[in-house]
């Protein structure tokens, strides 16, 4: 580590003003603090506590956070793959690879493509480049299919930055969680790329995607509200379909068991409960995310699922509350997008409310627009919208009933 800070420390003043590369100032700031505190410190302002956990650090602890998520993305990526082209497993290391093999690219295109948007805009706006692309390079993959073809990320990464971020002036200024805003363009623009039944695993060749069915199990279960696809009897329920489904090729491939394990097709890195959970637990530890944000999703999920239960008048609205909280990216979404910093409540008693009806909202339109099964996507960018409005009256309530306490 002396080695390359004398090394940063010769090269500083061409970067500096004045220097042959005064421009690009920027740049090299970006990789000097991304290995080393920042030495600046305030002047003239009385006493100040100088932490050692910067921006860069706060944000390399959630994509530390995500790293199980990746991992296990990786490896259900290739389980997938085999399953769909042998009907059984290849081994880890075979499945490792192959999954590697799909993943790392769109990885490796989502930073790339975002990096040299941010670069473009600290260069030209003459600020330094965002922090906050460490976890939004990370996280947009990890809410894609593995089939996603490259360029599309691309697109859909630059499109995010732009537009839903530094339109509004950069980290910490925008309205809508980046990484969503990068999945609904995805969604609305390609939709056959991003949904469907046999988009969410790596099929092979021609033959094999013939006989194969991809669904996911939010898909499943949307499609127990029309004429009965999966089954013929009359009165299934849409856990009888998720067993009945995957009878043949993979048995108990939606069990409760494996929704909470993950091995299923689906987005990369939101299928698997446990990984989330222990996302969960670092993000929590560290009071990087919220608990309340997240306790609060859950409980908004859990008492949607319950209300449909008593009311809902088709089978996706009769299947068990508990489902809605392991399937698809419920997960996922409550810990690591509901949670983001920027887009979501601030007050204390708003993030109560702020989880809640995000998880509500998701249950909401996963039942009632069977065309949009998964719903956690558009219900967290809808709550990002009124997120201001939350904290808003938050304040203004505890205001007056301070007011009330006062005495003149």
């Amino acid at each position: 580590m002396k080695l390359l800070r004398n090394i940063l420390d010769k090269q500083k003043p061409m970067f500096e003003k004045g220097g042959k590369l005064e421009k690009l100032y920027y740049l090299f700031e970006a990789g000097e603090t991304f290995a080393f505190s920042p030495a600046s410190t305030t002047a003239n302002r009385g006493v100040q506590v100088r932490d050692a956990v910067d921006l860069k650090r706060l944000m390399m602890t959630v994509v530390i956070a995500l790293v199980p998520c990746l991992l296990f993305g990786i490896w259900n990526s290739g389980y997938q793959y085999f399953l769909a082209t042998t009907g059984t497993g290849g081994g880890f290391a075979a499945e490792m690879w192959e999954g590697t093999l799909l993943v790392l690219p769109i990885v490796i295109v989502s930073y790339v493509a975002g990096g040299v948007v941010e670069s473009i805009f600290a260069v030209v706006r003459k600020h330094p480049i965002n922090e906050g692309f460490l976890v939004t390079g990370m996280l947009i993959p990890l809410t894609l299919p593995s089939t996603i073809p490259l360029w599309q990320v691309a697109v859909a990464t630059i499109f995010a930055i732009v537009i839903a971020k530094e339109a509004f002036g950069g980290t910490g200024m925008n309205i809508l969680n980046v990484a969503l805003t990068a999945r609904a363009f995805l969604y609305f623009a390609y939709p056959q790329q991003i949904s469907g039944d046999k988009v969410w695993t790596y099929l092979g060749d021609g033959a094999v995607v013939d006989g194969y069915s991809g669904a996911t199990p939010l898909g499943v279960a949307a499609g127990a509200t029309d004429v009965k696809a999966w089954v013929a009897a009359d009165n299934t329920t849409v856990v009888a379909e998720l067993a009945e489904v995957t009878a043949g090729w993979a048995p108990d491939l939606y069990s409760m068991n494996n929704l909470i394990w993950g091995a299923y097709p689906g987005s990369i890195g939101s299928t698997s409960v446990i990984m989330v959970a222990l996302g969960a637990l670092v993000l929590i530890a560290t009071g990087v995310g919220s608990w309340k944000t997240i306790v609060s999703c859950f409980a908004g999920g859990y008492f949607m699922g319950v209300v449909l239960n008593l009311f809902g008048t088709n089978e996706f609205a009769q299947m068990p509350a508990h489902y809605h909280l392991i399937m698809g990216g419920f997960a996922f979404g409550a810990v690591f997008m509901a949670t983001d910093p920027v887009s979501s409540a601030q007050t204390e008693v708003g993030k109560w409310i702020y989880g809640f009806l995000i998880g509500v909202v998701t249950v909401i339109i996963r039942v009632l627009n069977p065309g949009y099964p998964e719903g956690i996507m558009l219900a967290i960018l809808f709550m990002n919208v009124f997120a201001p409005l939350i904290d808003f009256y938050v304040v203004e309530a505890n205001k007056k009933r301070r007011l009330r306490r006062a005495t003149v």
